[in-house]
C-alpha cells in the first residue's frame, strides 16, 4: 500500500484546500525534522547520554531533565534560520526567543513544550513534544517581537500538533481541515499518513486522571470521578476505566484514537491552582480534539476562548468526549 508522506498531504492543503500559505507548510515540515531528531535521541538512550537530570529548574521552578534542554536546543537550532518564524516561546524558557537578526524574519510565531512527561524518559514510558503556531500581527513586521504578541487566545492558531515518542514515532497534525495522523519510517525518514480525518469515538466509559490529587479536587471534579468508579451500581449505570501516564501526549493520544475523557484540573494546591500551561499544552491540544470532534474545556468555558495573560499562565484543563466534558462543566457549575 503506497502512503501519503507528509509533505505530499501539506503541498495538497495547500494547493488543493488552499488553507496553507507556503511558509507556514515549511514551518511545519521544519518542526517535523526537528522532531525525527528528538526520536533518535530518546531511542539512544543512556547511549546518547540524555536520561537523567540537571542541576538546574525551569521558569515554572521544575528541576529539568537533560532531555528537556537537548529538545529545546533542537527545536530552536532547526528552527531560527528558516525565515518562517518572526519569535519562538517555550516551556522551557523564562521569555521569548526572537529570530536572531542575521537570519530572516518570518510572520508565524510557534510555542513548544519540547518534552512533555519528562518524567517517564528514565523509565521508558512515552513522551512527546507540542506545538502551536500563531499568525503575528503586521505591526511586528517593523518592530521587535514581544512577549505580548504571543499572547493570542486559541481561535487564532493555525497549525498545531504533537510528535509522541513510544513504540512508534507519530506526528499528529491539525490545520483546521481535521487532525491527521503520520508514522515515522525510521528505515527511509520519512512520515507516512497512517490515519486520516481522525475522529474521536463518542461514549466510550474511560477517564484519565490522577487520582493522588483527589483531596485536592473541586467538588464537581470529585462528584464526576465518584460516579464513575461506583460502577454499574451507580447514577451512570456503566464501569469505567481509568487511565494515567502522566504524559498528557500518551494520555491524550489514547482519547483520541479510543475515546474517553482527560483531566487535569484546577485544584487547591497552589496560588495558580492548575498544572498544565495554556498557551504550550492546552490550547494546541484543545484545538487537535476540537478538529476531532471531541470538546475542551478549563471545567468552565472552552480553553480556546480563555484569554491568555502571561506566557506561561496555567489552566485547568477537561478534553475529550463532548458528553462528559459538557457533564463535568455543569457539576463545576453547582461547586
Amino acid at each position: 500500500m503506497k502512503r501519503t508522506t507528509l509533505t505530499r498531504f501539506l503541498i495538497e492543503q495547500q494547493r488543493n484546500e488552499n488553507v496553507l500559505p507556503a511558509e507556514l507548510r515549511l514551518l511545519i515540515e521544519t518542526v517535523a525534522r526537528a522532531c525525527k531528531t528528538i526520536s533518535h535521541a530518546i531511542g539512544r538512550g543512556a547511549l546518547g547520554e540524555v536520561l537523567g537530570s540537571l542541576d538546574s529548574e525551569n521558569v515554572q521552578g521544575e528541576v529539568q531533565k537533560k532531555l528537556d534542554v537537548i529538545a529545546n536546543e533542537f527545536i530552536l537550532d532547526a528552527n531560527e534560520w528558516g525565515g518562517h518564524l518572526a519569535a519562538m516561546a517555550s516551556e522551557e524558557m523564562e521569555t521569548i526567543y526572537p529570530t536572531p537578526n542575521r537570519y530572516p524574519k518570518g510572520e508565524y510565531l510557534m510555542l513548544f513544550d519540547p518534552i512533555d512527561g519528562s518524567s517517564n524518559i528514565d523509565v521508558d514510558l512515552s513522551v512527546g513534544t507540542i506545538f502551536s503556531v500563531l499568525k503575528a500581527s503586521d505591526a511586528v513586521a517593523g518592530r521587535d517581537v514581544t512577549e505580548e504578541d504571543f499572547l493570542q487566545d486559541g481561535r487564532n492558531q493555525v497549525a498545531a500538533g504533537y510528535a509522541i515518542y513510544g513504540p512508534q514515532t507519530l506526528l499528529v497534525l491539525t490545520v483546521g481541515t481535521g487532525v491527521y495522523e503520520f508514522t515515522l519510517d525510521k528505515e527511509v525518514g520519512a512520515w507516512l499518513m497512517t490515519d486520516a480525518n481522525m475522529t474521536m469515538p463518542q461514549g466510550k466509559c474511560e477517564f484519565a486522571i490522577n487520582m493522588s490529587n483527589r483531596r485536592q479536587w473541586s467538588p464537581g471534579i470529585t462528584r464526576y470521578i465518584d460516579e464513575r468508579v461506583q460502577g454499574a451500581a451507580g447514577p451512570c449505570g456503566k464501569d469505567y476505566n481509568m487511565r494515567w501516564t502522566a504524559s498528557m501526549v500518551a494520555d491524550v493520544h489514547r482519547i483520541l484514537k479510543r475515546g474517553g475523557v482527560f483531566m487535569y484540573p484546577a485544584d487547591n494546591r497552589s496560588e495558580n491552582k492548575a498544572k498544565l500551561r495554556l498557551m504550550y499544552e492546552a490550547n494546541p491540544m484543545a484545538f487537535l480534539i476540537e478538529q476531532a470532534g471531541g470538546a475542551a474545556t478549563n471545567g468552565f468555558i472552552p480553553i480556546m476562548d480563555v484569554e491568555p495573560v502571561g506566557l506561561h499562565q496555567r489552566v485547568g484543563v477537561v478534553l475529550g468526549d463532548k458528553a462528559e466534558v459538557a457533564t463535568i462543566t455543569e457539576y463545576g457549575k453547582l461547586n
